[in-house]
């Protein structure tokens, strides 16, 4: 009797996403099912293709059907499908589907190098990325992606910027549009505010599953105009160990929160230095500020990231080390931050869905019913 579509359902009840708590036949992850005799042919479409555990669940999906009676061959399809946290036709960028803010409490922290490191890992699982370089006051990410050139004004059919492209991420600095010399930006908020809009909506970004957003230092007009400019998908501070750097971190989180911003978690930057001779580790900054942090405020620690002169020398060099050296641990460490980021967008985006569901289930009651008569 040859096996039939609910009872590979069924099976595959067992395999459970471990981020998102549910099996995958009732997230809707199933997908395409195909059955030709002994042999079964599905996909399993997830939420990134940034997924930590995507080799994992395709393991156990096979071996979920291998092991109905029957069945002699199993080809489980991984492929992916990037939530969307907004409503894209009421949004200056309708095609990007999650807006990532990457934040910092003070400056000298690592923001902008674990932004563009961060992009393009996301970026080397296969999502579409792109990254803004929104710290007007310190524009940095052209000299860390090796840009010279310029991108073209208004140089399409839609009469807008096209960003400029490489290791496969699409880029736009403010750093593009000022004078080479060593005047200081001096902009008042309004000036910020427009130039944030601008980038949004000006840009010819195409179809994004993530537009990274690096952010200036700060509680100041940057973070506060793209939260009034488009729905944020959540936001990730860059905190190194030390006590100072946490006390601003604390101020940032605490902006964010009364703006209602969702903070995706926490990354620890320079964590620690290993010694390239001997192996042994110092915590030249202290230890733990980032663990304190995600337990204070009950977010993720997404990544701790070791301090290591690679990571300068690539970022002067205009080649991050994801791209220069993707294979040891500098690259690893970034990777899993990227593939913890990607995860918690999703985890975030799945449970405002289930909010708006049952807020619009629950009829919203006026007026109290009146005292029963006795």
């Amino acid at each position: 009797m040859a096996v039939t579509t609910d009872q590979i359902l069924d099976a595959l009840k067992v395999v459970e996403d471990p981020d998102l708590h549910r099996d995958i036949v009732s997230l809707g992850f199933v997908q395409n099912m195909q059955i030709d005799g002994p042999r079964v042919n599905f996909d399993v479409v997830l939420t990134t293709p940034a997924c930590p555990v995507k080799d994992a669940l395709q393991d156990q999906a096979r071996a979920a059907v291998m092991a109905l009676p029957g069945i002699e061959t199993v080809v489980v399809n991984m492929t992916s499908n990037v939530p969307t946290s907004r409503k894209p036709a009421e949004q200056l960028i309708p095609r990007v589907r999650n807006v990532v803010a990457v934040a910092s409490g003070k400056g000298g922290v690592g923001k902008s190098t674990v932004a563009t490191n961060l992009a393009i890992a996301l970026g080397q699982t296969g999502a579409r990325v792109g990254l803004v370089d929104a710290d007007i006051y310190g524009p940095n990410i052209p000299l860390m992606m090796g840009f010279r050139e310029k991108p073209e004004l208004y140089g399409n059919e839609q009469n807008k910027i096209v960003p400029l492209m490489r290791y496969g991420i699409k880029l736009m600095s403010i750093g593009f549009f000022l004078s080479e010399d060593d005047n200081p930006v001096i902009w008042r908020g309004p000036m910020v505010h427009g130039a944030i809009n601008q980038f949004l909506r000006d840009v010819d970004w195409g179809e994004l599953d993530y537009l990274v957003v690096d952010l200036p230092p700060g509680t100041g007009d940057a973070p506060l105009s793209l939260s009034q400019l488009v729905p944020v998908a959540g936001v990730i501070v860059v905190t190194t160990p030390q006590d100072v750097a946490l006390q601003d971190v604390m101020k940032g989180v605490a902006m964010f929160e009364k703006l209602g911003v969702p903070i995706v978690g926490v990354i620890e930057n320079m964590s620690y230095f290993a010694c390239p001779h001997c192996g042994e580790t110092t915590e030249i900054f202290g230890h733990g500020g980032g663990e304190r942090m995600s337990q204070k405020f009950g977010i993720a620690l997404l990544g701790q990231i070791p301090l290591d002169v690679r990571i300068r020398t690539g970022g002067d060099e205009g080649v991050p080390v994801v791209v220069a050296e993707p294979e040891v641990a500098l690259g690893a460490a970034f990777r899993a931050a990227a593939e913890q980021t990607a995860a918690h967008i999703s985890i975030l985006t799945l449970e405002r869905e289930a909010e708006k569901k049952q807020s619009q289930a629950s009829p919203v009651q006026f007026f109290s019913k009146p005292p029963s008569k006795a």
